[in-house]
């Protein structure tokens, strides 16, 4: 089935049991966050219910989507009194709920708890799974999501130019970077992003700042003190705290003069993302953008594949989906996927090599029917003085 396929709506109950603030598909299903697991169900005739605990069922009722919020209590105490028991499993609440809206069937995500599902057709509830994206239109972004997605970038691109502000105001003694008179490190250099990023409204989480060997790995966070004249991987990804959309970006510097390999590594990776970034359309292979990539790097001299026993060369996928989740589908990598129109996507190729360190530049945009509109302002360059 391709992802244009899915779009078509199918009639079926949805079932979700999760807690919003860490569940993509349930914030989306009810735009309502709450730290606890929580029902939703949403029937074949599309009308949203929730079932909430006492603490949180007048803040549903005024703030979630929902068409009907009912009470967790009242239909314990329901499950209570037809099964004859002192305590009940959340799945004796799920059914007597189901049992009251007249539901035999439910469809759930791959992420349900088993046990609850196991509980439930003890119950004599059908219960089948479906595979991601569980809302096939999440892949395709509304207008509000965009813009939510564009502010997210904008809360990055201001936590990069803190951290490029530090650069320029540092100095280099002995073959490091000093700030104020102090080891530059990649703790501070978070802590000052993070700061920023998290006064503008945006929860940061595992910023990258990975300097020099730390670089080899796509995803080490980085620690220690920050090497001169070597590539410095800054990437960051917050979520908004009230929408909960997420923005990503990458640039790579270097305080101080870049070697020739880094500098030819460089070059190859912006030539490697302009050209994904003037290829990406609706109807792009995903597979296709990534081998591109693959064999301009290996024609530029850099191959890809294990090396002295450890990864080297671009062994990452050249780019995700982003929203509500910070790696949700689809995927620009070697698979069918077939890019479409409305869906937002990262675009990063990188090189990664020990002990040189890395080089990864990315930006966030938007597949429209002819190209991108790119998401992302901030500019690329590899040197800072």
């Amino acid at each position: 089935m391709t992802f244009s396929d899915k779009r078509k709506k199918k009639k079926r109950t949805i079932l979700l049991y999760a807690a919003s603030e860490i569940d993509a598909n349930m914030l989306y299903a009810t735009n309502f966050h709450a730290p606890d697991p929580f029902i939703f169900i949403k029937t074949a005739q599309g009308k949203r219910v929730l079932v909430m605990s006492d603490l949180e069922i007048d803040r549903a009722k005024a703030t979630s989507n929902a068409h009907s919020v009912l009470s967790l209590t009242r239909y314990t105490e329901l499950a209570k009194k037809r099964l004859g028991r002192k305590s009940t499993h959340i799945s004796d609440v799920i059914s007597e709920v189901c049992r009251d809206l007249g539901i035999r069937s439910v469809t759930v995500p791959e992420s349900f708890p088993l046990s609850v599902a196991d509980r439930l057709r003890k119950h004599r509830i059908r219960v089948s799974s479906q595979p991601d994206p569980f809302f096939p239109e999440r892949l395709f972004k509304t207008a509000m999501e965009i813009q939510e997605i564009r502010k997210a970038m904008r809360a990055c691109e201001a936590g990069m130019q803190s951290a490029v502000d530090i650069l320029r105001k540092s100095k280099i003694r002995k073959g490091l970077v000093e700030f104020q008179g102090k080891r530059l490190t990649a703790e501070l250099l978070k802590r000052q992003i993070n700061s920023i990023v998290f006064d503008l409204g945006y929860l940061p989480s595992r910023t990258i700042v990975a300097a020099g060997k730390h670089g080899c790995d796509p995803h080490d966070e980085g620690c220690g003190p920050i090497p001169a004249h070597s590539p410095i991987i800054v990437d960051i990804f917050p979520r908004s705290d009230k929408s909960g959309y997420y923005g990503d970006i990458t640039r790579t510097f270097v305080k101080g003069k870049a070697s020739d390999r880094v500098k030819k590594m460089f070059r190859a990776v912006f030539e490697g993302q302009k050209w994904a970034l003037q290829s990406i359309r609706h109807g792009a292979k995903a597979k296709e953008i990534h081998r591109t990539i693959l064999d301009l790097f290996d024609k530029r001299g850099f191959p890809t594949g294990e090396i002295e026993g450890r990864m080297q060369g671009f062994f990452h996928g050249t780019g995700h989906g982003l929203g509500l989740e910070i790696h949700e589908p689809p995927r620009i990598a070697i698979n069918e996927i077939v890019l479409l129109k409305g869906m937002v996507v990262t675009v990063e190729p990188g090189l990664y090599y020990y002990p040189t360190g890395g080089v990864r530049i990315e930006d966030t945009v938007l597949v429209t029917k002819t190209g991108i509109k790119n998401l992302t302002r901030f500019p690329k360059y590899l040197e800072i003085a």
